[in-house]
């Protein structure tokens, strides 16, 4: 099943790839492939063995598979011209800039488990939908 997601109003719509959405969401947001650029996805799949933290590794034909399609439809808007830190997503500027009013008390409880969880707060996140009219930050 493909999920079509909406980084911005500004990115391109992209039916998320099946091994991608698998494999990743098991333990953060499926994010979409626009949110970072291509090197920073190239950085990302050739160091999962220690993906911030965790042994994420991948059979070597997803992990060809997934490779291709993340750079095939990386993000070339100028928002993620500058890879973030440790090419995090949620420590992008504008990631940051977005989420800049949400103390961090909220990252902190267990309702939300940190900022890579954004179906925690984002309602339609599985939607690819991550327009504040529909956030909702849980107790």
């Amino acid at each position: 099943m493909c999920f079509t997601v909406l980084a911005s109003e500004y990115e391109r719509r992209v039916d998320l790839l099946d091994a991608y959405k698998q494999e990743c969401s098991a333990c953060h947001t499926a994010y979409s492939p626009a949110m970072l650029g291509a090197a920073s996805w190239q950085r990302i799949m050739s160091g999962l063995d220690r993906h911030y933290g965790v042994d994420a590794s991948l059979d070597a034909k997803t992990l060809t598979e997934v490779s291709r399609w993340l750079q095939g439809h990386a993000g070339t808007s100028r928002k993620v011209s500058v890879a973030p830190p440790e090419d995090r997503i949620t420590r992008s500027a504008w990631f940051e800039r977005e989420h800049r009013k949400v103390p961090d008390a909220v990252w902190k409880r267990a309702s939300v488990r940190g900022p890579a969880q954004c179906a925690a707060c984002h309602t339609r996140a599985d939607q690819g939908d991550y327009d504040e009219d529909h956030v909702r930050i849980p107790r």
